[in-house]
């Protein structure tokens, strides 16, 4: 038995009934404390009884401070020069650490904490590690979370469910931690939901949405009833990669197994038919919905806002408002958003209206006006704004690549280039256009001049015919936004060989005829595909609902949702 369990054991058999009655009533006050001023004056009847040095009264004492968000105010009392600190206990540490752990910025303090329990020789149990792994996982820290399982091994906790599952949870919130997550989670001799749920959250936190599906699948062959939060994150690995076919499935697999669904489920629900491209759905569900959040209204604003469907938006932002619900800055983009898809060319007095906001700005909303300025050709407001955005965020890569694509505009090839230098230097990277179709179940990625695909041959040739019977039909590509100063002609190859063209392509070959088309890009779509998909819808007679980075473009017959303002 260590130095702190005797002091303890000793404490607990020499205590008399009176100060047995004393500790009981701190407890019951402790119990129904609801405010810091009531956690003030009970401190101060813990100092006046002489329960400083009570293990049972400062563990009660900590989990009442952390529920009152004032943990700080309880290892001021624990930690003063006043207190025996050979009398804190597991209990007592496992508390001041655990609450540590949900904080939102003190997370550090809970591995200093847990160090802190090491050094005064107070052996951890299998409680103790599920609270030091959360606040590893919050931090994200690799390298400490591996340190910290090293211990979790050598305590000889590596066994429990509990701890293994926190361990992928760990691993999964890591940059370079997954593939660990991964071998921790497939070395479990038995998983719960949860064990399921931390790994599908790993993949969809990092983007590999198709891996957190897949994983999902696998769950449903081994026969472990998911849970509201597993729901939650497969569909917003279905939101990820616009796969409306599976977040039906999920959506009917929630009714027949009767899922609980809390608001964060409806919430996630609306979400990803939004995103998937039904919007009428997401805005039937809101409709029904009880208990609405922001993140209820503000979801349904900027579905609507990304199907063009500008004046509802507004509308909906309106009856926000009139609810008594406080905007947030995800409302003000939603709302920023439906205006500049509505194709006003008021840019001026969007800035002018941004800058009165009641709310800061963020970085998005600058960046949504930036998107506008460059569709109305505002091009050196633009410019001025997206240097603005560089000086506070300089190690955003996004903004570098919004003043390039403002230089080709420009035709400014000389100042596009030193902005691509600037990036080399920098270590950034421009994301590479992909786009992602689903069919038969299954999530099909294309690059641009992909030639991976078993079938490439039949998709090149495919792509072939479409550009005969567009030329036929009176296409004539745009090349001006082919950012390289390059000819005419290899501009028109490259153009050819993008992304969407060839998930097109593919799914032309793989639909029936007259059925919709629907892909992901996860670039703004270029004027030259944008333009080739009008004549594509016509020639084929097929309705292309396209996602791409801002918004959804309905094609048919030969026209878009956006009319041609995106």
């Amino acid at each position: 038995m260590n130095i702190a369990l005797k002091a303890k054991s000793r404490l607990q058999c020499k205590i008399p009934v009176h100060e047995r009655a004393a500790e009981q009533s701190c407890l019951a006050l402790l119990q129904s404390c609801n405010s810091l001023p009531k956690l003030a004056k009970i401190h101060s009847r813990i100092l006046k009884l002489g329960l400083l040095n009570n293990p049972l009264v400062l563990t009660k004492f900590t989990a009442t401070s952390s529920d009152l968000n004032a943990i700080d105010y309880a290892t001021s009392v624990i930690f003063s020069p006043e207190s025996d600190t050979l009398l804190c206990d597991t209990f007592l540490f496992n508390t001041i650490i655990r609450a540590y752990a949900r904080t939102n910025n003190l997370k550090t303090n809970s591995i200093g904490c847990y160090n802190l329990m090491l050094e005064y020789g107070v052996s951890p149990n299998k409680f103790t590690y599920p609270f030091v792994l959360k606040a590893c996982a919050g931090i994200g820290d690799l390298n400490l979370g591996k340190s910290v399982h090293g211990a979790v091994l050598k305590f000889q906790f590596g066994d429990d469910i509990h701890v293994q599952n926190t361990l992928v949870h760990m691993y999964g919130s890591c940059e370079g931690g997954v593939e660990l997550g991964r071998k921790v989670f497939d070395e479990m001799s038995g998983r719960d939901s949860v064990s399921w749920s931390a790994m599908i959250g790993g993949y969809a936190r990092l983007g590999l949405s198709t891996d957190a599906i897949d994983l999902f699948r696998q769950m449903q062959i081994s026969g472990v009833c998911p849970d509201e939060i597993t729901m939650v994150t497969v569909l917003s690995a279905c939101t990820d990669l616009g796969a409306l076919e599976v977040g039906k499935w999920v959506e009917s697999f929630i009714e027949k197994q009767m899922v609980n669904r809390s608001v964060e489920l409806c919430n996630a629900l609306i979400d990803m038919f939004a995103k998937c491209g039904d919007v009428d759905k997401a805005l039937k569900l809101f409709r029904s919905m009880n208990g609405r959040t922001i993140v209820s209204w503000t979801s349904v604003i900027a579905g609507l806002a990304m199907h063009g469907r500008g004046l509802e938006a507004v509308a909906l932002f309106e009856e926000l408002l009139e609810a008594g619900v406080p905007p947030d800055d995800v409302a003000f983009v939603g709302l920023l958003s439906a205006c500049s898809h509505c194709g006003s060319g008021r840019v001026k007095e969007a800035h002018e209206f941004i800058q009165k906001m009641p709310i800061e700005a963020n970085p998005i909303i600058w960046r949504t006006l930036i998107s506008a300025c460059c569709a109305r050709g505002e091009l050196k407001l633009a410019e001025s704004i997206t240097k603005w955005l560089i000086g506070n965020e300089p190690m955003h890569e996004s903004n570098y690549v919004l003043l390039s694509h403002i230089y080709a505009k420009l035709l400014r090839w000389e100042k596009k280039t030193k902005i691509r230098e600037v990036m080399d230097k920098r270590g950034m990277k421009k994301i590479p256009g992909s786009t992602l179709i689903e069919l038969d179940n299954e999530i099909y990625e294309f690059v641009s001049g992909d030639k991976s695909h078993h079938q490439s041959k039949e998709i090149y040739e495919m792509l072939d015919e479409m550009g005969r019977k567009m030329k036929k039909a009176g296409y004539v590509p745009t090349t001006s936004e082919v950012l390289l100063d390059i000819n005419e002609e290899d501009k028109e190859d490259a153009l050819n060989k993008h992304s969407e063209k060839l998930a097109i392509a593919f799914a032309l070959l793989k639909t029936p005829p007259g059925t919709p088309i629907r892909i992901v890009k996860n670039l703004r779509v270029c004027n030259a595909c944008h333009s080739a998909t009008k004549f594509i819808s016509k020639i084929y007679n097929r309705e292309i609902v396209v996602r791409d980075r801002h918004r959804f473009h309905h094609f048919k017959d030969g026209s878009c949702s956006c009319r041609d303002f995106w």
